[in-house]
Parts: structure tokens; C-alpha cells; sequence
């Protein structure tokens, strides 16, 4: 059974001209101890969607249909105060900024316990060993002393452990990670991608990892989503999905990545940009950008099909596909 399933998601944000629709019907699944990578552009829809399964779309946004379900719990429809006890407990968040996530006021120490006792049968005594223990796991040298530090104290990078500690200081099964390593150098991305990797191996956490990077995606997850104008684009295994992709737009963003071992004048691009939520074309989205567009493109859109190892909402993959050139 899934861990999480995200069914048909919509979610819309009402405005005076009209509402906007930010999702559009995304559909997938997370198992128990998997890594599932999405990456797309920026406004794509990916911190949106990793808002939305952890409850904490800002208003006006809402959940307009489709179903969260985890562990066979539907979660979307909770109230604010129902949701409080499944955030932190059964899910955890580790967001791109760790100054946005760390109170500047109170020690670590503190943010962790408060944290564990909130959510976990503990006293004050045995929740301070689990946050020491806790920043142990995640690498920080010296725990029983740093414990007691403030986050200006601490580098970006321990910063960045710290956080991780506090998302898994409630044991949750699941953890939404929103870029985590955009803001640290590469030596640091390194060790935080193989201390993510550790724990949900250690701990059996799955984790949704939403970042730009491919090359992150490439060593970290099981599959990747790609996430175009707020629909999934392309989801399979990350070995498929990077050297064999079935959505020309998933090929482009490879083909984007600059090949050390070759001399090129020009670098490869995807012509265009991505559409405005108000303005999104008549059937694929992608089309105004597709070098191998067809008519039934530009009318129907196209649902995620087989495409070899891999599902891919492009009409190339459709069984009844008669192809005639645009």
C-alpha cells in the first residue's frame, strides 16, 4: 500500500478577475522508504504541491478537488487543528531557508524539545536526550553543547542538519523536503543529500524532494515527477526518466544540462517560457514550446500514458496515435 496517494489534485486560487488554477489535476504515489524527485521550472507547481499535502497553502489558495490520502487517510479535507497533529507527527517539512524555520529567539535546544513534546509521550529529561541524539544523527559535532546555541551560532549548513533534525524529531513517515540544499554550496548539497539518504533508509521515512537540480534528483531519489504549468508532465524510475525520456519537455530539460566532455558553441534551450496561469493553451500546455507537436496537440490534453518504463501525458505515446505533423 502507498504511503501517501495524491488523487486528481486541483487547487485554484479565487481572485476578483477570475480564479486561477495552480494544479491541475495531479495524480501520484509515494511508497514507505521511497524518494520521489519533482522538479520542473519555477511555477510549475512543485512547492505548491508539497504545500498543499502538508496543509499550508496560503490563502486565498485552497484545495478545490482530488484527494491526499495518507496511509489511506484522507488528509486534505482536515480542519486547521486536526492537521496541526498530523504535521510534525506523521509528516515532516524541511523548507529551502532554515532562517525562515528556526526561531532566532529560542536556543535549538528548545525549538527540538518543544517540538518532541508536542508530539511524542516523553518528559522534559528524555526529550532533551532525543534532541541531542537527534543532532548527533544529523552531524552536528559537539551536540551537548550546541544543543544550547542559538541559529545565528550555527553555518548554513548546520543550519540546514538542524532543521532536518527538527522534521524528523516527531519520527514522521513521511517528509516534504522544498529545495533543500538551493541555498548551500556544493560540498555541503553533498553531505546533505547523503544524510537524507541515510535517515530514510535508517528510519523507513519516505521523503517527497522537490528541487531545480537534476543532478541532486540523479543521486538521491527512486523517481522522478517533472511538473509542467501545473500538471505531471513525465513520472518513472530516475534512470528512465534522465536517460530516457518519453515527454519532449523532460528531453529538453536534459538536453539543457551542459555535457562536460563535449565543445559546444551554443548551449541547448527550451524556446519560450512557460505559460501564465491565466493563459494556458487549449490541449497539451507544453504545445507552444513542443518542437514535435501535431494537431491533436494543440485540441486535446493529453492524461499520463504508458511510454516504455515510464508514464508521460503525451499524445507521441497514445496506441491510437495518427501522427500529422503541425
Amino acid at each position: 500500500m502507498s504511503l501517501l496517494e495524491v488523487k486528481n489534485l486541483v487547487v485554484e486560487f479565487p481572485g476578483r478577475r477570475g480564479t486561477l488554477r495552480a494544479l491541475d489535476d495531479i495524480s501520484f504515489s509515494i511508497a514507505p522508504g521511497e524518494i520521489l524527485g519533482v522538479v520542473g521550472e519555477s511555477g510549475a507547481g512543485k512547492s505548491l504541491t508539497g504545500a498543499a499535502i502538508i496543509g499550508l497553502l496560503e490563502p486565498p489558495g485552497r484545495v478545490a478537488s482530488g484527494q491526499i490520502l495518507l496511509e489511506g487517510q484522507r488528509i486534505d479535507n482536515l480542519g486547521h487543528e486536526e492537521m496541526r497533529h498530523i504535521r510534525g507527527r506523521r509528516i515532516g517539512a524541511i523548507f529551502q531557508d532554515p532562517l525562515t524555520s528556526l526561531n532566532p529567539l529560542y536556543t535549538v535546544g528548545r525549538q527540538l524539545t518543544e517540538t518532541i513534546l508536542a508530539h511524542l509521550p516523553v518528559n522534559a529529561a528524555e526529550a532533551r536526550q532525543r534532541a541531542i541524539q537527534l543532532l548527533k544523527d544529523t552531524g552536528i559535532p559537539a551536540a551537548e553543547e550546541r544543543i544550547d546555541h542559538y541559529p545565528h551560532q550555527f553555518s548554513g549548513g548546520m543550519r540546514q542538519r538542524v532543521v532536518i533534525a527538527l522534521a524528523l524529531a516527531a519520527e514522521p513517515k513521511l517528509i516534504v523536503a522544498d529545495e533543500p540544499t538551493t541555498a548551500l554550496d556544493v560540498s555541503i548539497q553533498a553531505q546533505i543529500i547523503t544524510l537524507l539518504k541515510n535517515i530514510c533508509k535508517s528510519r523507513g521515512a519516505a521523503v517527497m524532494l522537490i528541487t531545480h537540480d537534476m543532478g541532486v534528483i540523479a543521486e538521491t531519489c527512486d523517481r522522478v515527477a517533472v511538473l509542467y504549468a501545473g500538471r505531471v508532465a513525465e513520472i518513472g524510475p530516475v534512470h528512465d526518466v534522465i536517460n530516457q525520456p518519453s515527454h519532449p519537455y523532460t528531453a529538453g530539460l536534459m538536453a539543457s544540462i551542459p555535457d562536460m566532455e563535449q565543445d559546444r558553441e551554443r548551449l541547448n534551450q527550451i524556446d519560450g517560457a512557460m505559460p501564465r496561469l491565466n493563459a494556458i493553451p487549449q490541449g497539451c500546455a507544453y504545445n507552444p514550446r513542443c518542437p514535435q507537436k501535431f494537431d491533436r496537440c494543440m485540441t486535446d490534453r493529453p492524461d499520463l500514458m504508458s511510454a516504455g518504463n515510464t508514464r508521460a501525458a503525451c499524445w507521441l505515446h497514445a496506441a491510437d496515435n495518427a501522427k500529422v505533423a503541425a
